[in-house]
């Protein structure tokens, strides 16, 4: 029994540890937060480039994949976030305050 606990506990420190080095690489892009539309799952953010878009540094609005995201943040944060295009709008799958 104490053996299955163990490896039960290794097994979830892997799967935390695994989880966690997926949203780091995910969270490949920074910037600054001008402006959520929440009504809309739009956010204007000023960002660095992001290399997986070949979009240099620049002000832009993206729609956000989850609405939901949109608590999380306000004008002046500063952010860590995933994009991607999809169905060809520039769109947030992650986004958290640094």
């Amino acid at each position: 029994m104490k053996r299955i606990f163990t490896l039960l506990l290794a097994a979830a420190a892997g799967l935390v540890f695994t989880a966690g080095a997926v949203l780091a690489q995910t969270l490949n892009a920074e910037g600054e937060v001008r402006r959520v539309d929440a009504a809309n799952g739009k956010i204007t953010l000023k960002h660095g480039p992001i290399a997986n878009l070949k979009l240099p540094a620049m002000t832009l609005v993206f729609r956000v994949s989850d609405p939901a995201m949109l608590s999380r943040v306000k004008p002046g944060d500063t952010v860590r976030f995933a994009a991607e295009q999809v169905d060809n709008q520039y769109t947030i799958t992650a986004i958290e305050p640094k």
